[in-house]
């Protein structure tokens, strides 16, 4: 077993993204859904700098970035755009710690991952950052350090969790494949070496100091393997995503002590089935796999597909109290 298999997740836990701006509702929604495993929510419904590119530029240090029409651009000095992104994350904070009020367990906080910044942020021609990688570097570091500033406040905040961090990367598979459009959208930017990749997720995961870390990706073709050599405790994937091209990496990184955050359940309005229906495939996966049952709750943490910023409020609280009875059937049922 790997080093991972030191860390032990509860059963369900939401993505991060909630509908509305209601920052006291939403800290409500997330810790109130999971008595082990709340997070703290994203409402990027509140505008730019609440969104989840914004959100993680405001955390950057001594890097910081503004709004253009084109997205969000790397500037020389902290502006409106940046304020704002931290006038959020504070209110946020805010009402996380309201609602943690001498809790003890696992607490997940999300931020978006060095690659898929890289390739939503961008230089001052325009391009994206990936362009440049110094400019990759630096941007990776910014974000190692300004992570390791967030954690220790949030440590602050709620002193008797177990921080779980969450890197969102969902463009990380365009990033390896070369599938990254330039400004002009006639081109795309070339492949980013696998190496390189993954020494600088390596990097930024280091951030927690050796906690647990989780890297999410709504995208198909989750690269397992390159995040679990990183030092990812966990991968998060919409599972109707999975095809048995991904079964050998899924496989070893279950036997290697990797968690699997199975994101099962729709993340926009639609009629859900009953929870065992919605884990079928997870039990489905697993008999294919040949591995053994009684694992399935050690190693399958139920979410959502992706975030619910699109989804109505009720459906949301729907959609996770639905993952908590679809975690439960798994650990009853595993066969």
């Amino acid at each position: 077993m790997s080093e991972n298999s030191q860390f032990r997740f509860p059963g369900a836990t939401g993505v991060g993204s909630l509908p509305g701006a209601d920052t006291r509702e939403a800290a409500k929604t997330a810790t109130g859904s999971f008595e082990d495993f709340p997070f703290l929510p994203e409402l990027p419904a509140r505008g730019p700098g609440a969104d989840m590119i914004g959100r993680t530029a405001g955390m950057l240090v001594e890097l910081y970035a503004r709004v253009e029409p084109s997205g969000w651009r790397i500037g020389d000095r902290p502006g409106r755009d940046t304020r704002r992104a931290r006038s959020w994350l504070r209110e946020d904070l805010d009402a996380l710690e309201e609602f943690t009020q001498d809790y003890q367990g696992d607490l997940k906080v999300q931020a978006v991952g060095p690659w898929t910044l890289a390739a939503a942020l961008e230089l001052k021609n325009g391009e994206a950052a990936l362009s440049d990688p110094g400019a990759c570097r630096d941007l990776a570091a910014s974000l190692a350090e300004g992570l390791r500033q967030h954690l220790d406040e949030v440590r602050r905040r709620v002193p008797g969790a177990r921080l779980v961090l969450q890197l969102d990367e969902p463009s990380l598979t365009a990033v390896l494949r070369g599938q990254v459009r330039t400004a002009s959208g006639y081109r795309t930017h070339r492949a980013v070496d696998r190496q390189i990749v993954e020494a600088a997720l390596r990097d930024v995961v280091g951030a927690h100091g050796g906690g647990p870390v989780v890297v999410h990706s709504c995208a198909p073709d989750v690269p397992f393997a390159l995040l679990r050599r990183a030092g990812a405790a966990a991968v998060s994937f919409d599972f109707a995503l999975l095809t048995e091209r991904d079964d050998d990496a899924i496989g070893e990184a279950v036997e290697g002590g990797t968690r699997l955050f199975a994101g099962v359940v729709p993340g926009t309005d639609t009629p859900l089935s009953d929870p065992a229906g919605s884990v079928m495939g997870v039990r489905t996966l697993w008999r294919r796999l040949g591995l053994r049952p009684g694992l399935l709750a050690e190693a399958v943490t139920v979410t959502p597909a992706c975030g619910l910023a699109g989804a109505s409020p009720a459906y949301a609280r729907q959609v996770l109290a639905h993952c908590v009875r679809a975690a439960r059937s798994l650990a009853d049922n595993p066969e």
